[in-house]
């Protein structure tokens, strides 16, 4: 039987990236099964998918902690106890700090809604839209310190020429959800995260 490695999915909303990974590894199609969900918002719905599929959960709120570097050495922490090989950023609504970062610098992906390096931070789509462009995409990256830095991995552009946010959401979350499992496989058969 094929080796399964371990990540975590980190998600502050809905979590369709996080169905989309978790049905890739049910299915097969990505060597690896998630072994901790992450989120920052304990009413959000991807804790609700964690708990139904049985996948342990770090859930806390932020403000209930001294420090960000309190909180995300508690996360390290739990990602070293499950094995995390690889952390995938899933619409996680924090930007990642150095106590994170010197734990698995190089082993952080994140997945974005538009082709960095333009439209970076929380409302890409709706940049995109305000700025007429005709084409949109996805974007997954290493993440460093800076805000929607770090190396890109893989892109995919598609184009649109609608003016509706909901539609352009519906496009990108097509390609998300194809794009990630994909590039989440590249990454181990490459052996870049090893």
């Amino acid at each position: 039987m094929e080796q399964k490695h371990s990540i975590a999915v980190f998600a502050s909303g809905y979590g369709s990236n996080f169905d989309a990974i978790q049905s890739a590894c049910k299915e097969g199609a990505i060597p690896c099964r998630i072994v901790l969900v992450v989120s920052d918002r304990r009413d959000a719905r991807v804790c609700r998918r964690a708990r139904e599929e049985g996948i342990p959960l770090v859930d806390f709120a932020p403000k209930e902690y001294p420090s960000k570097e309190h909180y995300e050495a508690i996360i390290a922490e739990r990602c070293r106890e499950a094995g995390v090989e690889l952390i995938c950023l899933a619409g996680y609504m924090r930007i990642v700090g150095p106590t994170l970062l010197s734990g698995y610098g190089g082993r952080i992906v994140n997945i974005h809604p538009s082709l960095l390096p333009s439209f970076k931070g929380a409302h890409a789509m709706e940049q995109a839209l305000s700025a007429g462009v005709k084409v949109f995409g996805v974007t997954i990256h290493f993440v460093d310190e800076t805000l929607d830095g770090g190396r890109i991995i893989a892109q995919e552009a598609f184009p649109y020429k609608g003016d509706s946010l909901e539609e352009l959401e519906k496009l990108t979350h097509q390609v998300e959800h194809r794009l990630y499992p994909d590039t989440i496989r590249e990454l181990f058969e490459s052996g870049t995260i090893a």
